[in-house]
């Protein structure tokens, strides 16, 4: 070995197994919180959208495109809509869907198994009718009321949608038996084919504004949207119910697409998901959710939605934050894995610091230790050597013989340079002892 490295202030060997015990403390503890808090999140995700060209598959592609920039992988399961998404989030199909309020029963025996990012947008209740259904049928181009479709032909979706049950409240509330109306459960992409063919008179949408059927049919001539002149009377009636207005022009302001207001009936649609969806992925969906409906819309305006109210399971603590307070601090300035990284385990290591930290004080000594004992260890045979020098009968020659060869050994003795003045005190004792064997013989 180089005098370089043998003859230094520090000893490195002995630095490392002082300090051994207690690194692997702190490592082992930082794999035990890292193991329990699993920081990172999974790389891919399984959303419940709706139908197909429906806006839930919409705002799903638009969630997938966002969170790819996280190195986030968000699958797309193709779903019936609110129903069938909330079913798919019980069974653990979906980590997260799109789910309607009203639409489905919901207990308070779930609230351990889902959890809300907050309410997205509104979806109001789309009724289209044909207008020549409406002179054939009623003598005149108008519908009035949910009251006036007593034996018209409308087509509400399929079950797993949610608005065959929405649907039939309305009627019930309005005394319509189901037998009174020819009611049929297509997909909405036939359903529409059909409508427009003329094999339906009238069909029931629930959705946002952004959905291409919906644009499509109100700009289709001869198809006339019914007004709910009772929205405020069915808000009353069902708390998952909200009056909304459509105001004139809004589709269209240069063929003034609506003529006039029109109002609607509407139920929040809620973002929820799995309670053992990583904490991290739900951060990340509510801040994409507060980019992507944050903006003002036909029934809303900015910063109104996402919104923590007409939640009908738990809001999430990450969504509370996101939408509150928006991306938090660390994230604006390190990527997105690094801070979310901190974030989940700063506590946890500030408390192992705490605990680390007075244990950390025993290697110091520990090392002096280590040391000092290379010499200390010596004196125990230096001493035994004069004690027996002086009782009667022991030879002075065998132990000036025992005496030399220990001082061999001492000279192999290396130690830190800053730890000398005890290994020349130890060859200086040694010395003594020698000499006073010497007069002894």
């Amino acid at each position: 070995m180089p005098k370089t490295l043998r003859y230094t202030l520090l000893s490195l060997r002995e630095m490392l197994l002082s300090a051994g015990p207690f690194a692997l403390l702190t490592i082992a503890l930082l794999a035990l919180t890292y193991w329990w808090l699993d920081p990172n999140p999974p790389k891919r995700v399984i959303l419940a959208t709706g139908p197909a060209q429906s806006a839930y598959e919409e705002f799903g592609k638009r969630y997938k495109e966002s969170l790819a920039r996280y190195g986030i992988e968000v699958q797309l399961l193709s779903t019936e809509g609110s129903s069938d998404n909330l079913e798919k989030l019980r069974t653990g199909q979906a980590d997260l869907g799109f789910v309607q309020g009203g639409t489905a029963d919901i207990g308070y025996d779930e609230e351990d198994t889902l959890t809300s990012l907050g309410s997205l947008f509104v979806e109001p209740l789309w009724l289209f009718y044909r207008e020549d259904a409406a002179r054939r049928l009623r003598k005149e181009p108008v519908v009035r009321s949910l009251s006036e479709l007593k034996g018209w032909r409308v087509n509400v979706g399929t079950p797993g949608s949610g608005v065959p049950r929405l649907f039939n409240t309305l009627l019930d509330v309005n005394r319509i038996e189901p037998g009174q109306m020819q009611l049929s459960r297509l997909e909405q992409t036939p359903a529409t084919v059909a409508f427009l063919d003329g094999e339906l008179d009238a069909v029931v949408f629930a959705s946002a504004p952004e959905s291409l059927m919906v644009q499509m049919l109100l700009q289709t001539p001869g198809i006339k949207l019914l007004d709910f002149a009772q929205s405020e009377a069915y808000s009353r009636r069902f708390g998952y119910l909200t009056p909304v207005l459509m105001p004139q022009g809004v589709v269209d302001l240069a063929k003034n697409i609506p003529a006039r207001n029109v109002r609607l009936v509407a139920s929040t649609t809620s973002l929820l998901a799995h309670s053992n969806t990583h904490p991290a992925i739900l951060q990340l969906f509510a801040q994409t959710a507060t980019q992507l409906h944050g903006g003002a819309s036909w029934f809303s305006r900015a910063r109104e939605y996402p919104s923590l109210e007409h939640s009908e399971v738990p809001i999430s603590s990450e969504a509370q934050r996101a939408i509150r307070n928006g991306p938090p601090f660390l994230q604006r300035y390190l990527p997105f894995w690094l801070a979310n990284l901190i974030e989940r385990v700063w506590l946890a290591m500030g408390l192992i610091i705490v605990l680390a930290l007075p244990l950390s004080r025993i290697v110091p000594p520990l090392y002096a230790f280590r040391i000092r004992s290379r010499v200390f260890r010596w004196y125990a045979e230096l001493r035994d050597v004069e004690q027996r020098a002086e009782t009667a009968g022991a030879s002075p020659a065998e132990l000036l013989e025992q005496l030399d060869a220990m001082e061999a050994k001492v000279e192999k003795i290396v130690v830190p340079l800053s730890y000398t003045d005890e290994l020349y005190a130890l060859r200086n004792n040694i010395h003594l002892v020698r000499k006073k064997l010497l007069r002894k013989a």
